[in-house]
């Protein structure tokens, strides 16, 4: 993985980065697309070192990202600038899993699915068979805390 090569007073460690993508619960995605960037909001789960997304399958980011998988995703928060922090997490998507999910075994998917219920569902796993499961394994990973400023 690239090392954050720019801010490094203000990165994270590898363990605040865990704790902060634990904590949040929405990533900004960015793919590329035919038209250009296609910016959206998703809900996420941080595990065992990827960056797990579950997207419709019918969607303008699934389109972009079958034609192109390179990706990039931003975690933030902080309202006042001494406040700010965040992550980004660049690299190429895998889809894990039938399209759409309908439930079918897949051992990789059985943490990362139950993550995602306990986090948005009460811990029940809610297969619609509209979505499918994206796996991001982070390429570079830039982060920055502006509340290491003050210190």
């Amino acid at each position: 993985m690239k090392q954050q090569r720019r801010a490094r007073a203000i990165a994270m460690t590898p363990d605040e980065v865990d704790a902060f993508l634990a904590e949040q619960r929405t990533c900004r995605v960015a793919t590329v697309g035919t038209n250009g960037p296609h910016a959206t909001p998703l809900w996420y789960v941080w595990h065992s070192g990827s960056l797990w997304l579950t997207s419709l399958s019918r969607s303008q980011r699934w389109t972009d990202l079958q034609r192109d998988p390179r990706i990039a995703a931003a975690v933030d928060a902080g309202e006042d600038y001494g406040e700010l922090r965040g992550v980004e997490l660049r690299g190429r998507v895998e889809v894990v899993g039938e399209v759409p999910r309908t439930g079918e075994p897949v051992p990789e998917l059985d943490g990362p699915e139950q993550a995602f219920a306990d986090r948005y569902t009460g811990g029940t796993i809610a297969r619609d068979g509209r979505h499918a499961w994206l796996r991001l394994v982070p390429e570079k990973i830039t982060s920055w805390d502006f509340r290491k400023l003050a210190g």
